[in-house]
């Protein structure tokens, strides 16, 4: 397919569908065992990536699987991205994190726009979606403390038909989710990071038609 960026950077600039895109897919709790969070502290500002380029007549863009560890987000499927440091504005810390993260040098990186700031419960993190994109094909460097692989994830994994699924996954290995997602290269894209994605959908459905 064919993406007009300048046509998807108007877009960008006008009124964003945020909760109306983010809800439908949010995961819910199946079981008797529901989680509770509850922060005493103000959200963490951060930032994603969805970092668009072309590659054999497809618009691609990376997810990021994490290593397994005892935490929240261990092992899940993420975009790269991460905590706002200093006065970083929203869109520096998503240069510098995926650099950092899968080596996409910040300063090739041309920005498209902004989807709508998500708050992610469980991390207690207020995130902004950063749309950019390559004039090449990545050389991507994943940081193997952060990265265990990448996803190649093409914006054809969101538009086709039936790309939105729903099955009930276990959260922290231990809470059953009903969970809507997307599936790419076998992975499940949920929680989060598909409540972002269903935004971005609902925009290049505007765009492409």
């Amino acid at each position: 397919m064919k993406l007009d960026y300048t046509v998807l950077s108007d877009r960008l600039k006008q009124p964003l569908p945020g909760p109306i895109a983010h809800e439908p897919l949010r995961a819910v709790p199946s079981g008797l065992i529901k989680p509770r969070f509850e922060h005493r502290s103000p959200a963490k500002p951060g930032s994603v990536l969805i970092l668009l380029y072309e590659e054999k007549g497809q618009v691609m863009f990376p997810l990021t699987k994490r290593p397994e560890y005892l935490g929240t987000h261990g092992g899940q499927i993420s975009l790269p991205g991460g905590k706002t440091e200093g006065a970083e504005t929203r869109i520096e810390t998503a240069l510098r994190e995926a650099e950092e993260e899968i080596g996409v040098p910040a300063s090739k990186v041309q920005i498209l726009g902004l989807l709508t700031e998500f708050f992610v419960i469980p991390s207690n993190f207020l995130i902004t979606p950063v749309i950019g994109y390559l004039n090449e094909v990545p050389d991507f460097k994943p940081d193997s403390k952060e990265v265990k692989k990448i996803i190649y994830t093409s914006l054809n994994d969101l538009l086709r038909d039936g790309a939105v699924q729903t099955k009930e996954i276990m959260a922290g290995n231990m809470f059953p989710m009903s969970a809507p997602h997307f599936e790419v290269e076998n992975e499940i894209v949920w929680g989060a990071t598909a409540m972002m994605l269903n935004e971005f959908r609902m925009i290049l459905k505007d765009v492409v038609g």
